[in-house]
């Protein structure tokens, strides 16, 4: 069965990024439609009420830190198969698809191994309410079992986003979200299983958009397909996999790492505070995701068109990408301003909650925009191959730079406004390194692309 691919290095840039990123938006907004449908639904119908969803809320930092780092991961299969598929080198485009597939396996697994035994480890770290961590536990330990399902949905979004085709993963994974609300209603409602019910329903739904993603790659009669007969992984190209997956995904993962010790600041507030931050928090997902679509699409574009020589189309591609993310984040913004309580809603009918959830909700809405430069740009360097020295300054201007600011800032005046400030300040910081290697490295790789020919 042949799928259909898109040639990136050709054509109006502007609609092939706007249409290229729109079935990823959907595809990403789905993925957050997962969690948030577990907090709406045991939030709103649980005998536990607000205490359940404060439990399973408290375990969204973790749960996304492991979730980044899988989805980093991706993004080097990504880039390589955007590579070779733009420099139509077709005999390792196959060995980098058949080995990635081992390798997102692989480190789904561990994930798994990770989160189930040190479960109540790393919530005593983030100093978890006592009434709230029994609950997490539960949630987290149940969830992390469909963490290999999700590495290995990642693979093949990645190969599919790779080829131009991101249209059939947003198909499969709307089926699974489809089967995962449905069963979250069907635990909660009829069978009164609050957390573990909804966890369950994100597990079996996740390994639903697994099997389908797989099937069809398997089934493809495409240069990217998967074939039984060549499973078997290359060590150069899990190399080369490794070198931009992994620092992709630890960069994923120290944005989170760093928002473990914001964590560990709101639960120096009340249960209320937590709980609808809580709520709050799913605000950060859907706008995050709208935005990584035209993330994928920047790496992708510029990685297709680097492996073709295409210069000029690289930086058209990064411009474009950064303004597309730019502006959604400033709409989606602007709608949690008007409609917040709205939003805050259906998570809870606790009306405490939601007015604690506001005072988070209107300074992220005013500062989702400013993270674009600093994305945008990291994706640009990982589209030339680069993700080393990204992560780096990443470690610094948001790691480093918040847990700084925890210490000093938000210590002195231990406010809401004072905790949640940091994110403009570390986005702007880091944004204005993170262009500045762009611009050097995109000089630096073509002038030696000049000097080979």
């Amino acid at each position: 069965m042949k799928a259909k691919t898109a040639d990136l290095t050709v054509g109006s840039l502007p609609k092939q990024i706007l249409f290229f990123s729109l079935p990823l938006i959907a595809s990403n907004l789905l993925q957050v439609l997962f969690h948030m449908s577990d907090l709406a639904v045991v939030g709103t119908f649980s005998a536990a009420g607000s205490a359940a969803l404060g439990s399973v809320g408290s375990t969204a930092t973790l749960i996304h830190l492991f979730n980044g780092f899988l989805m980093g991961l991706g993004c080097g299969v990504n880039v390589l198969v955007a590579n070779y598929f733009g420099a139509d080198n077709r005999e390792q485009l196959r060995k980098t698809v058949h080995t990635a597939l081992f390798i997102c396996a692989a480190i789904g697994l561990a994930v798994l191994a990770v989160g189930v035994l040190f479960a109540r480890n790393l919530l005593e770290l983030l100093n978890t309410k006592e009434d709230l961590i029994e609950g997490a536990i539960l949630y987290m330990r149940i969830y992390f079992l469909g963490m290999p399902a999700l590495a290995l949905y990642n693979f093949g979004n990645a190969v599919f986003s790779a080829v131009g085709n991101t249209k059939r993963p947003l198909v499969y994974l709307f089926s699974s979200g489809i089967l995962n609300v449905l069963l979250n209603l069907l635990f909660v409602i009829g069978f009164q299983m609050d957390v573990a019910g909804v966890a369950w329903a994100s597990v079996i739904s996740q390994y639903l958009s697994a099997a389908l993603i797989l099937g069809a790659l398997f089934h493809s009669k495409d240069v990217y397909g998967l074939h039984l007969s060549e499973l078997c992984p290359d060590l150069v190209s899990a190399k080369q996999i490794l070198s931009i997956g992994l620092p992709a995904g630890l960069q994923n993962a120290i944005f989170q790492i760093a928002n473990l010790f914001i964590q560990t600041g709101v639960n120096s507030f009340d249960t209320v505070m937590v709980e609808g931050n809580s709520a709050a928090a799913n605000a950060d997902s859907l706008v995050y995701d709208a935005m990584a679509a035209f993330y994928t699409a920047c790496s992708s574009f510029i990685g297709q068109n680097f492996g073709a020589g295409k210069r000029e189309r690289i930086l058209k591609s990064y411009f474009i990408s950064l303004g597309y993310s730019f502006g959604i984040a400033a709409v989606m913004g602007g709608a949690l301003i008007l409609f917040g309580t709205e939003f805050l809603s259906l998570f809870t009918r606790d009306s405490a909650v939601v007015d604690a959830g506001m005072k988070r909700l209107l300074i992220m809405a005013l500062s989702y925009p400013f993270s674009a430069f600093m994305d945008n740009s990291i994706a640009a360097s990982r589209g030339l191959g680069k993700t080393a020295v990204p992560t780096v300054i990443v470690i610094l201007g948001s790691c480093v730079f918040r847990v700084v600011w925890i210490y000093t800032v938000f210590a002195y005046f231990h406010t809401i406004p004072s905790l949640y400030l940091l994110y403009i300040f570390s986005w702007t910081l880091t944004a204005v390194a993170e262009i500045l290697y762009f611009a050097h490295l995109y000089r630096k790789q073509f002038s030696k692309r000049e000097i080979a020919l």
